[in-house]
């Protein structure tokens, strides 16, 4: 059996469970024209794929996808808008990562052995036989770019934000999605405690911006990689004796990561899981004073939490510090954002010794929550739309919207000769603040008619003043 194909089927073994690891060595040539058949029939299907229907179907998003359409869309905009305003007054910037990366950066970092490798990734053989991977999370590739490009080198903190679409394979469900988004934001540089306190100072702030006031926040150590061993040890010996009352998951994570099996959301286990020892309890004097300092931080800074001593999060390569937001808007699955330090991530993938601190929000759920809190509105769409009656009237209309749209104002006007009727039913039907009518009338007095879409009253205003009259009215561009 070939190097290569070797490397395949071990692949295999860990992303898909299709062969026991015992097996491997007796896997001969026969596995290699498998493998090849294997190969022809994926790309058999490929082509079947490409070649969707000779007829007429309708094509729709793959499952676990969407569309976001306005006036949603509205909404993520103003929510993106505040988190850029936010992060920008704790002095962060922004970055931007590719959203393929290869698979090894993630098996490295999140862990061979969590649900996020082993079972949710979407990753594929490119054409030059690498293994890529359509990034699950932001934290790895934001880690990778400050390796690669030795921002190190530069020293002090480094603080940065990102946006965008994340993937995984996870089943559909209100608020998660294959193709998910996330607003997150790292610190690399320091291990200081009081980073820790600040960044969920900053979490707050913008919570409280986008309107969700009602949160928990929860906040918990898992130590560092020292006292992490000898936790784990009395973890398993403790799991020895019940792990055949917990779900299957948790039965294999026994074996290859107990600290997941704290993570399990499986409500049967939970009355077991709540009877382990505890990792708060086996903290090194190092990790205790960390811990203490952050919590008394948090304290002094006037910010409620929760220790939650299970909370451990689904990445392996957290250390110390982690912790949630929940909102009780979301019902069951109340996540709405989570993070911690990863003191040890730099080194997991090739980079010097860099402490880190980040988290991670999921954009979908947080609009949720936004839309049942109901503080913050989508912006008005149009602020004006510009009804022009008879052809003398088209130009004088024309160069009034371009002076408006210059100045920042969202404007719309008719294209096609029609009757004032037809063109406020268009005015009400793009949901425009104001029509501004324009006719033989308004030219000859040299003011037009302002009408408000939403009272119905209507006032002449010089057509050098309606900028002025639109900013009056709606307080600010819109």
């Amino acid at each position: 059996m070939s190097d290569r194909t070797r490397a395949l089927l071990r692949f295999h073994v860990r992303r898909y469970g299709q062969y026991k690891e015992n097996e491997l060595a007796q896997l001969s040539k026969e596995s290699e024209r498998a493998a090849r058949a294997h190969g022809l029939v994926e790309r058999a299907s490929q082509r079947r794929a490409l070649n969707v229907s000779k007829k007429s179907e309708l094509i729709r998003s793959v499952k676990g996808t969407r569309d976001l359409l306005p006036p949603e869309t509205s909404l993520w905009q103003r929510v993106e808008d505040e988190a850029r305003r936010v992060f920008a007054a704790y002095h962060f910037q922004e970055i931007r990562t590719p959203v393929l990366e290869l698979t090894a950066l993630f098996a490295r970092s999140v862990g061979e052995d969590t649900d996020i490798v082993m079972k949710e990734m979407y990753s594929f053989q490119d054409r030059d036989e690498e293994s890529l991977t359509l990034r699950p999370e932001a934290t790895a590739s934001v880690v990778r770019a400050y390796i690669e490009h030795s921002l190190y080198n530069q020293g002090g903190i480094h603080k940065l934000y990102y946006l965008g679409p994340m993937f995984r394979r996870e089943r559909p469900q209100k608020g998660r999605y294959r193709q998910f988004y996330q607003i997150g934001a790292e610190v690399l540089g320091s291990d200081h405690p009081v980073i820790d306190a600040e960044v969920m100072e900053m979490l707050v702030l913008f919570l409280e911006r986008v309107g969700v006031r009602e949160f928990a926040l929860l906040i918990n150590s898992v130590g560092c990689p020292r006292c992490r061993q000898e936790y784990l040890k009395v973890l398993r010996k403790a799991l020895e004796s019940v792990k055949t009352n917990l779900c299957g998951d948790c039965r294999r994570r026994a074996e290859t990561n107990p600290l997941r099996v704290l993570d399990c959301k499986v409500e049967a286990d939970q009355p077991v899981i709540e009877k382990l020892p505890r990792i708060l309890e086996h903290l090194c004097p190092e990790c205790r004073q960390h811990f203490d300092r952050v919590t008394g931080e948090l304290n002094q800074r006037g910010i409620p939490h929760q220790i939650t001593p299970r909370l451990v999060r689904g990445l392996d390569y957290y250390t110390r510090t982690t912790f949630e937001v929940t909102s009780g808007a979301l019902g069951a699955q109340n996540a709405v954002l989570g993070g911690g330090r990863y003191d040890g991530l730099s080194e997991m993938i090739g980079g010097p010794p860099t402490p880190g601190f980040g988290f991670s929000i999921g954009q979908d759920r947080l609009v949720l929550a936004v839309e049942q809190a109901g503080h913050l509105k989508p912006r008005e769409a149009l602020a004006a739309y510009v009804a022009w009656l008879g052809e003398a009237a088209l130009a004088p209309a024309q160069n009034l919207v371009r002076e408006l749209r210059r100045g920042g104002w969202s404007v719309e006007i008719g294209y096609e000769p029609m009757k004032l009727k037809k063109s406020l039913g268009i005015a009400n039907k793009l949901q425009a603040r104001f029509a501004i009518i324009i006719g033989e009338g308004e030219l000859a007095g040299g003011r037009y008619q302002v009408k408000d879409m939403s009272t119905g009253a209507q006032e002449p205003v010089e057509p050098a003043r309606i900028a002025s009259y639109l900013k009056e009215k709606l307080g600010a561009i819109v």
